[in-house]
């Protein structure tokens, strides 16, 4: 065969061969797959975040206590921005032409892309969208992007609802559900229920002309991703009990917390002074946190959780715990008494104590709280013979406490719990050095000063305990999810102290008389009703003394277990005590039947009088 012939007919194999390659390619790019039209028809296409309306949130009995509402965010694809009437524009949105560049040099930049959306203007007005949505024709390359924001009807609860914001760098680097842009749940329930309340974002593809109309879903939503809703959450939070709570603890510092001791459900957490948490929403969101922020006349605050986060010294209210591990331990019995000489003679009479019958037997110290009582008893706790050393029997003692949820955790679902402070044996080591502290040393903890620090939650746990006889719930803010109640497993399981049920009812029996005829008096507001609870005085070493007063009701069958603790206010019965007590009747009978003792509390100004008071001195 002619070799010419040959190389020819291979040469024409090839041709064939490449020619049918390029066939076969271009059939599949235009007909099979979908994807090279996209890509093609770009400059036509825009695609727009469907953003899923949050979650709403629910109290216990179906209040509404957070939904949306609409907003608009105008977002920029920079490199079809071009011919834009600059003076138009930024007089449309009420901005410079130097914001304008700022701007636009921004979305350029990483991680925005001159061929991606990014925002230019977040959360426009309805009326700077109703006349910008006129001629955004003019403004290739701009369009409006829906989203929803919060709204609280009733403006209270802010710490425990919490707010939402802009997601940072850190988390869209950790987190591929979030860009530039995104909503994230900053603090309290937004932000432990995040992944439920936030929903699943969408994807709609919209076709535009050449004069930035949109024509249209392309290919009747074919290529869309639909977004799914938030699911709404019901809280264990009483709307009435809250507002009522933020009524009665205005003009005053300090905090609140109740909790049903059948459950561990949180019935109100207050802390005051608060704010109104639609200031955290929309456009001003940045510059009303910067002022809440800068807010510290009076020592005010409004931003810090006072009723999870402060430390506070729990005053006579912590003798409950001394009497009981006392018990515990076998050194101390419901006969047993000791001398008081308005104050605690083997000290002269340190720690001082206020004019009352002696000796008490247990019950009547409780009722009468007697402090020089409560110092022999701690120190017959730490000091006894099985110890070989007071370090050795502070541990236990220690140990005790620890188990009332006290000076650690108690693993809430709200954001931001503190752990409180019980010293350990190391810290007063330090202090002290090693070996250099006694019992005597340290017997202030036995009236609930020294150096201990518990917060409002903590306190409430204690009484959760108390009338429980013994253990407690995980306290919790959520009820329930959408129509399922996923509520941790770990929430319905009982936390045991480490002191026995049968030596609880001496000390609930002290209680009850504290309010029947002890320092609590004010508390009774009928015959029917048996409140048990503790009026407590905490010393402040940087201003007056706080006033404390913790309490469960009913004696039998309790529904609500409450702490309150108002700042630099004096006596326990003074001021915490009757908001205690308002609150109790309030949330039991839905009524309230002492209006004097209601005005006297809602219009009393504690902050400003505390700070006249110091002024003049």
């Amino acid at each position: 065969m002619n070799p010419f012939n040959e190389r020819k007919y291979i040469l024409i194999g090839l041709t064939i061969l490449i020619a049918l390659v390029y066939t076969v390619r271009l059939f599949f790019v235009q007909v099979v797959e979908d994807k090279y039209k996209l890509d093609a028809k770009n400059q036509a296409l825009r695609y727009v975040t469907d953003y899923p309306p949050r979650g709403y949130v629910y109290d216990r009995n179906g209040k509404l206590l957070v939904f949306n509402q609409i907003a608009y965010d105008l977002m920029v694809i920079p490199k079809q921005a071009k011919n834009i009437d600059t003076a138009l524009f930024c007089k449309l949105l009420g901005i410079t032409e130097e914001s304008y560049i700022r701007r636009m040099k921004i979305a350029k930049q990483a991680p925005n892309s001159p061929i991606k959306p990014s925002i230019f203007e977040k959360q426009m007005t309805a009326e700077t969208y109703a006349a910008l949505q006129e001629k955004i024709y003019k403004f290739k390359g701009f369009f409006v992007q829906t989203r929803t924001i919060r709204k609280y009807p009733d403006r209270i609860a802010a710490h425990l609802l919490g707010y939402i914001g802009e997601v940072d760098k850190e988390v869209t680097e950790k987190n591929p559900y979030y860009h530039e842009g995104d909503y994230i749940g900053i603090s309290g329930i937004e932000k432990t229920y995040e992944e439920y309340l936030r929903g699943k974002k969408g994807t709609r593809i919209v076709m535009v002309d050449v004069h930035n109309v949109t024509k249209g879903s392309f290919q009747n939503g074919k290529y869309d991703t639909a977004s799914v809703p938030g699911q709404y959450l019901t809280s264990s939070l009483d709307e009435e009990v809250q507002a009522y709570g933020e009524q009665l603890m205005a003009g005053k510092k300090g905090g609140i917390v109740a909790i049903d001791p059948e459950t561990g459900e949180i019935l109100c957490v207050i802390s005051s002074p608060g704010y109104d948490p639609n200031l955290l929403v929309g456009r001003d969101r940045s510059s009303n946190y910067g002022l809440l922020l800068s807010d510290t006349s009076y020592g005010r605050l409004p931003l810090y959780n006072r009723a999870l986060m402060a430390y506070y010294p729990p005053g006579s209210t912590f003798k409950l715990i001394n009497g009981l591990v006392a018990q515990q331990e076998g050194v101390l019995f419901p006969e047993t008494r000791y001398p008081c000489a308005r104050g605690y003679p083997v000290m002269g009479g340190k720690p001082g104590c206020h004019q009352h019958a002696s000796p008490l037997d247990l019950q009547q110290a409780v009722a009468q709280s007697c402090n020089s009582y409560f110092s022999y008893t701690f120190r017959s706790i730490i000091d006894q013979k099985k110890f070989s050393t007071t370090e050795e029997g502070y541990r236990v003692w220690r140990n005790y406490v620890l188990s009332f949820g006290v000076g650690r955790k108690i693993n809430t679902d709200l954001p931001h719990e503190l752990r409180g402070m019980v010293p350990s044996p190391e810290y007063y080591d330090k202090y002290f050095g090693k070996g250099s502290w006694k019992s005597s040393t340290i017997v202030s903890l036995a009236i609930g000063q020294g150096e201990l620090g518990i917060t409002p939650l903590q306190m409430a746990n204690i009484m959760c305990i108390m009338a429980n006889r013994g253990y407690y719930y995980v306290p919790h803010i959520l009820k329930s999810i959408g129509d399922k109640k996923l509520v941790p497993h770990s929430y319905n399981e009982r936390n045991y102290t480490l002191v026995e049920k049968k030596y609880f009812d001496i000390m609930v029996d002290g209680m009850e008389q504290v309010v029947a005829a002890g320092t609590g008096r004010i508390a009774k507001y009928d015959d029917t009703t048996h409140i048990c609870g503790k009026t407590g005085t905490a010393q402040n070493p940087h201003g007056d003394n706080h006033s404390v007063f913790v309490a469960f009701a009913p004696k039998d069958h309790p529904k609500i277990a409450i702490a309150v603790l108002v700042e630099n206010a004096g006596y326990g019965a003074e001021w915490a005590c009757p908001i205690a007590s308002l609150l109790i009747e309030k949330y039991l009978t839905r009524k309230v039947t002492r209006p004097a003792l209601e005005k006297k509390m809602v219009e009393a100004d504690l902050i400003h009088k505390v700070y006249v008071k110091h002024k003049e001195h």
